[in-house]
């Protein structure tokens, strides 16, 4: 839509940063009523100097929300159980982030009586699907502002040095250490870096730019062992076998777990991905605490969960995985897969019990009151009620279908090429 303002309200998601100190700038040029929202899902920012920020650059209204416990709750804890990881290996954490962010955007902009939702996401990337997805899912009449994609704004403001320029024309402070020669996104599940020097595949991630993360080379010589408890697959308590530490909160067992990988070194991918909008990006993730419940989880379901389901929910999250990162939390077919895929938790009960160690996690054993793993009939030491005899018949039934493709091949093998 044009930038043109009618005095309309818009809530802005603001950062604090450059680009969305000078979006909110623009828009009150542009003739609307701004209202700053900051989410706090657990970045490290000072929200109480980007609060004073917003309100010395004119937002009428500035609310800070602190979402990290319904991010984790709501968000996070259904990937886990999920297993979810997009392309089979990025975790999601910026993707899973977005809907949470939006969703408060929009109630309140439903509160506030405001028509318009904007943002500062560029309009190459999967962000701006993920916040205009959900805001058209749940406030279907909204108005969205992406200057990025507006040609008055992406033309005045061609690189960094246009928005110093229009920063220093309109008294936004600018910031006070160097920019970074990456774009950087960072939440209480992942840090992520793009761009820049990065956009160069062959370039390897410098050593310093990990915030997240320990080296694993540097990391410490002795483990952390822990225990990890899950109910209906969601981790309920973490306990530390080497110092006695333990959570049962949501947001206390996560922020331990990111701590507890970080020092080991756990958590790092540098990848190449595709973007929904149809190009490879590079991406290099920090995601300690969520690699450490992967590992987790994927035992502890394989424990308790019978063989065929296991394989439709597989299936299931790929779907959701994909769903996911390109925006559809709030779609009918991502709610359906949710609940398909909590009604598979259902018996994945029991604990974990693995090692973190530079760079690695080392599942050393596990314990299920629903476990459907069956010593006795295992055992090579007990028949129990298994009959050895039977194996022939169930061998000799599943090999008719491969001596009949085999019986097809040689004949068709054996007759003279058509001329």
């Amino acid at each position: 839509m044009s930038g043109k303002g009618n005095g309309g309200t818009v809530v802005l998601a603001y950062s604090g940063g450059l680009d969305t100190s000078c979006i909110l700038v623009w828009l009150k040029e542009q003739g609307y009523e701004v209202i700053a929202f900051l989410a706090n899902i657990g970045q490290d920012e000072d929200f109480e100097a980007a609060r004073k920020k917003a309100e010395s650059l004119g937002a009428s209204k500035v609310f800070v929300e602190d979402l990290r416990e319904e991010f984790v709750r709501e968000f996070v804890w259904p990937a886990v159980c999920a297993n979810a990881r997009y392309e089979s290996r990025y975790l999601l954490g910026t993707a899973l982030a977005r809907p949470c962010i939006a969703r408060r955007q929009v109630l309140i902009a439903r509160r506030e009586g405001a028509t318009y939702v904007s943002h500062g996401a560029t309009g190459k990337g999967n962000d701006q699907i993920r916040f205009e997805l959900t805001c058209y899912a749940l406030y279907p009449g909204v108005k969205i502002i992406a200057p990025w994609r507006l040609p008055e704004f992406f033309n005045r403001f061609q690189g960094r040095n246009d928005l110093f320029e229009y920063a220093k024309e309109n008294g936004i402070p600018l910031p006070v250490t160097p920019k970074s020669p990456w774009s950087m996104d960072a939440n209480l599940m992942h840090i992520s870096y793009e761009s820049g020097i990065l956009e160069n595949p062959k370039m390897a991630a410098p050593p310093d730019m990990y915030l997240m993360t320990q080296d694993p080379v540097k990391a410490p010589d002795s483990p952390d062992v822990l225990e990890i408890e899950f109910k209906k697959g969601v981790p309920v308590r973490v306990c530390n076998e080497t110092d006695g530490v333990a959570h049962d909160s949501a947001l206390a067992i996560f922020t331990y777990l990111n701590e507890i990988g970080g020092k080991h070194g756990v958590g790092r991918i540098d990848i190449v991905e595709n973007r929904f909008i149809g190009m490879k990006s590079r991406g290099i993730y920090e995601t300690p605490a969520s690699t450490v419940l992967l590992a987790a989880h994927l035992d502890i379901e394989a424990f308790t969960m019978d063989r065929e389901l296991r394989k439709i929910k597989e299936v299931l999250s790929l779907n959701f995985s994909e769903q996911v990162y390109n925006g559809f939390w709030f779609s009918p077919e991502c709610e359906f897969v949710r609940n398909c895929i909590s009604h598979s938790q259902d018996n994945v009960e029991g604990c974990v019990r693995l090692s973190v160690s530079k760079g690695h996690v080392y599942v050393l054993g596990r314990h299920s009151p629903l476990s459907l793993y069956n010593e006795q009939l295992v055992s090579m030491n007990v028949q129990g009620d298994y009959d050895p005899v039977d194996a022939a018949g169930f061998i000799k039934i599943n090999s008719l279908r491969l001596q009949e493709y085999r019986r097809l091949r040689t004949k068709l093998e054996s007759q003279p090429p058509s001329v």
